[in-house]
């Protein structure tokens, strides 16, 4: 097997790997639709964003780098009229960050043609490249693989060739995790892989229109109303008269394992995953981390915005009072920060600020979601110090993040992980706080409010549900559990 380089993260925070969008509805203005849906998952990609439109004759992709606000204006919209469409925010965790790896991916095939969106990371890429005869750098990522595999599919089955049944021969083949929006020219299409990595909901408009988003405020801006999430192992087909739902993998490979952090850090707090909206669990994180680390401190503050609804809850189970510490510039994009240690350790100054009147003389409890290099939290408290905190005792909802994602997640590799390197009272000596602790597994399963639906832990336990692209000795130290089949495979990323 072909082995290639990892793409790593820039910040000290894990990183999604993209949002999807789609909607098919008959006299809707869909372009504009979806340029609100992709507003609301900006946060989930902001290196490129793209849409697909078909008015039922032709199928049109326009994409680019930047932000949705940067790629997309009133004249382009107004260009894109049809009946369906499908969007994508991108951040890139497989492939180059370039115009040419921006989504929807499109391809002419058997006769017609289709698009695509991605989120997560296929983990067989390097298999199913192999299988077909393709040579490195002939796709740009594993986006790329999957739209060659259909567009084959259907030139093998020449005009009679069908976006649906191409997918029912594609999908078993592929292993990872995938939620895909996919349209050809007059139908929607949304997929889930067999464990559900990542999510994907399905809403209705009141004009029997419908809607696909990997989060449920992309359905709410776009007027939509929640019916269900996909089922993982799902095909939901949508045409004129409404959606069918398809089962492309037999019962037994069906394993539901959504994303632990999707709850911590990764979806909006008005999000709701396995029925629970993510800010109240959010809060019961911090209201069992103060029942199980407590402190003796004058005020809780949590690290903006992700580490606040944490905080808040840790105020109510210790009684401590809380307080804003940290005013957080929000006129500084994800992508700013550079990826040094140095600079990252700037960057949080360029981000955060401190509040000193509230600060000074104080005994914090910080409460934050993770820490994953530690480098930027090391700024920060010393930032706090040096804004007058007497002590600084921090908190982490979430256990320590040892592990790699291969799931559609940049982490980076387990030699850059502090949790992997360190024992949780070196990791508190190396930020400089007087005191650290995480909340446990079972602490912040608890917290989601559905501890037994089905979670991917694989970041925090090492224990992958899937094989995966385990490609050097250093990544399987210490027990890691490379799958079900102990198969190690290459990542198929072309050289940067």
């Amino acid at each position: 097997m072909r082995e290639w380089p990892t793409v790593t993260t820039s910040e000290g925070k894990p990183r999604e790997a993209c949002g999807v969008f789609g909607v098919r509805a008959s006299g809707q203005p869909v372009s504009h639709l979806t340029y609100d849906g992709l507003y609301a998952l900006q946060h989930r990609g902001q290196e490129s964003a793209g849409m697909a439109v078909s008015d039922g004759q032709q199928l049109v992709v326009v994409k680019d780098m930047g932000l949705v606000t940067n790629v997309f204006n009133e004249y382009k919209l107004a260009g894109l009229q049809g009946h369906l469409a499908i969007g994508h925010t991108r951040y890139s965790t497989t492939g180059a960050s370039s115009w040419h790896n921006a989504q929807p991916v499109y391809r002419h095939a058997g006769g017609g043609s289709f698009a695509v969106g991605h989120n997560g990371n296929l983990t067989n890429t390097a298999q199913l490249a192999d299988d077909a005869g393709m040579l490195p750098g002939t796709v740009g990522s594993d986006s790329d693989l999957l739209a060659e595999l259909l567009a084959r599919q259907l030139e093998g089955r020449g005009e009679d060739g069908d976006l649906v049944q191409a997918l029912a021969e594609v999908l078993p083949t592929l292993e990872g995790a995938f939620s895909l929006v996919l349209c050809d020219r007059d139908r929607l299409i949304g997929v889930r892989d067999p464990h559900g990595f990542r999510p994907l909901s399905l809403g209705r408009l009141d004009d029997d229109g419908w809607v696909l988003a990997s989060e449920t405020p992309a359905l709410d801006i776009a007027g939509a109303t929640w019916v269900r999430d996909l089922e993982p192992g799902e095909m939901v087909v949508i045409g004129e008269d409404g959606p069918v739902s398809l089962r492309p993998w037999p019962a037994g490979a069906i394993e539901p394992r959504l994303c632990l952090f999707e709850f911590v850090y990764l979806a909006r707090p008005d999000s709701r995953l396995y029925g629970q909206e993510l800010h109240g669990a959010r809060v019961r994180m911090g209201e069992l981390l103060a029942r199980q680390a407590p402190a003796t401190a004058d005020l809780v503050m949590g690290v903006p915005d992700s580490g606040i609804p944490a905080a808040e809850g840790y105020s109510y189970g210790s009684g401590i009072p809380y307080a804003t510490g940290l005013v957080r510039n929000r006129y500084i994009g994800r992508t700013f920060i550079t990826p040094g240690q140095s600079e990252r350790a700037a960057g949080v100054r360029r981000k955060l600020n401190p509040l000193r009147g509230v600060i000074e003389g104080k005994r914090l409890v910080v409460v934050d979601d993770s820490i994953v290099r530690g480098t930027t939290t090391r700024a920060m408290v010393r930032m706090l110090r040096e804004a007058g905190a007497r002590e600084v005792h921090l908190r982490i909802s979430s256990p320590p993040y040892r592990w790699p994602c291969y799931y559609g997640l940049d982490t980076g590799t387990r030699s850059q992980l502090i949790a992997a390197n360190l024992s949780v009272s070196e990791i508190g000596e190396y930020v400089g706080a007087d005191s650290l602790a995480y909340l446990t597994l079972d602490g912040l399963k608890e917290a989601t409010g559905a501890p037994h639906a089905g979670f991917c832990d694989a970041c925090l336990t090492g224990t992958y549900p899937t094989p995966v692209p385990l490609g050097r000795k250093a990544e399987v130290a210490d027990g890691a559990d490379p799958g079900p089949d102990g198969i190690l495979a290459a990542a198929l990323l072309p050289p940067r």
